[in-house]
């Protein structure tokens, strides 16, 4: 029996199209990983959901097995080279420890374990042999210890980013070296200097560039063609273009990837997230703050991956809200609503689906709802810890002495019952007193003892 039809708006094309993979009995998708010299900051985290959410579907309507994801680490790079001269740390001790913080802060956000997650260290001889064979066809040039892509001898430039060359120039910030026969060729290999992490090579001893890690490790594990390759839209140029230039002259015909799939960027309370704003922060800070990482995940969801997403205080008490209500109602035994399928078909699009898993909880249909949620990589029993449902019970027992108290006229206990909700961060939503949500610095624990 065929899969369900699934679109995804592809980069390359720029259109929203039918997805059609190369071999249904084993679908395989790339996604750029992180370079480890420091904690995900909360912009790293969108592609990572986004591509769990594709993951999570294409698992579900071709077979777990029949799926293969990769994402890589990049542990070889000028920036940790970097952090080891700031800090005095042996390479390897950096990169062990950010690559274990990536993992524990990813999986607190409900993400699955990619099929492999490889490490560019130990693929450095399927890239020499790569640079090997451009460099022997035309494609590559060897100059003072460098080896360099020639753009020019790619037809297919630009074509991913659709930019100009002026554009690509300036969007490139391009080195001017005198050993580039053009401005726009990119660096494969480079030297190492005495100290620096390096490997001998035909080109000299050096270091890969970074655009060639991915090329590959992608061919390496997933073959010459595959079908999705993404990461956020930041990477489209220079990181994507030049992979699938390379990948492209290194084999020639086989077309690299299929489909590109590309998330827009991250706004913090409506600004471009940086440090001299103040409002640059990673994923753990957010966790270490008591915010659980499945509202953090349901905030990311709850706009479409092609657009901005502002990440606001006020959506993330929402989300734990919304969430806390679900979570009172959901139940077992139930299948996927046919409506969520549809909206997650339909390019991704988990705005859609929150919007009819928001119908099954006002239908009560929990069943539904646990099955249907278990999709977006909400309401699994794995991400439940945050919830407990004792603090619930203690809530509505408040709420509703406080109801007692005022029809008693006893206004001394209502407004002491009324403080103590306020500074445990319950939110009264409703004028009857009884409707509530979870606040900011929302504590249960401080409305011990009122009831």
């Amino acid at each position: 029996m065929a899969a369900p039809t699934i679109r995804l708006r592809n980069s390359l094309t720029r259109r929203v199209e039918d997805f059609a993979p190369l071999d249904p009995e084993d679908v395989r998708l790339y996604l750029c990983g992180p370079t480890v010299y420091d904690r995900a900051h909360l912009g790293n985290a969108r592609n990572v959901i986004l591509f769990d959410l594709l993951f999570q579907l294409l698992r579900h309507d071709y077979g777990a097995d029949r799926v293969t994801y990769v994402r890589n680490f990049t542990d070889v790079d000028d920036k940790i080279i970097a952090r080891a001269e700031e800090t005095g740390r042996a390479i390897g001790d950096i990169t062990r420890e950010t690559t274990e913080w990536y993992l524990d802060d990813m999986a607190a956000l409900g993400t699955l374990a990619p099929t492999h997650m490889p490490r560019a260290t130990d693929h450095i001889g399927d890239m020499i042999a790569m640079i090997e064979g451009l460099v022997a066809s035309g494609h590559a040039y060897v100059a003072e210890g460098h080896a360099l892509f020639s753009v020019g001898s790619y037809e297919g430039y630009g074509k991913l980013s659709g930019r100009t060359v002026e554009d690509m120039i300036a969007g490139a910030r391009v080195e001017v070296a005198p050993f580039k026969r053009d401005p726009m060729d990119f660096v494969l290999w480079k030297p190492s200097a005495e100290g620096e992490p390096g490997w001998d090579s035909p080109f000299g001893h050096g270091r890969p560039g970074w655009h060639i890690e991915c090329s590959a490790m992608s061919k390496a594990l997933l073959g010459t063609s595959f079908d999705i390759h993404g990461g956020g839209n930041d990477l489209m140029f220079p990181h994507h273009e030049n992979e699938r230039a390379q990948s492209c002259c290194a084999d020639p015909g086989a077309g690299f990837a299929q489909v590109w799939l590309h998330n827009e960027m991250l706004l913090v309370e409506g600004r471009k997230m940086s440090k001299s704003l103040g409002n640059f922060f990673t994923v753990r800070d957010l966790l270490d703050k008591g915010v659980p990482g499945e509202v953090i995940r349901f905030v990311f969801l709850s706009t479409h991956y092609a657009k901005p997403m502002d990440w606001t205080e006020a959506k993330a008490r929402e989300a734990e809200g919304t969430l806390r209500k679900w979570r009172a109602l959901a139940g077992e035994g139930g299948a996927p609503d046919p409506a969520v399928l549809a909206a997650l078909r339909d390019d991704l699009n988990a705005p859609g689906a929150i919007a009819e898993l928001h119908r099954l909880a006002k239908a009560g249909d929990g069943a539904s709802l646990k099955a249907s949620a278990a999709l977006l990589g909400l309401l699994g029993d794995e991400m439940g810890a945050w919830v407990d449902s004792g603090d619930d019970a203690l809530v509505e027992a408040v709420l509703s002495a406080r109801i007692e108290a005022r029809a008693a006229k006893d206004w001394g206990r209502a407004d002491a019952l009324r403080d103590g909700l306020l500074a445990a961060g319950v939110v009264v939503t409703d004028g009857k007193g009884r409707g509530w949500e979870a606040g900011p610095g929302f504590d249960p624990a401080k409305l011990e003892g009122l009831v």
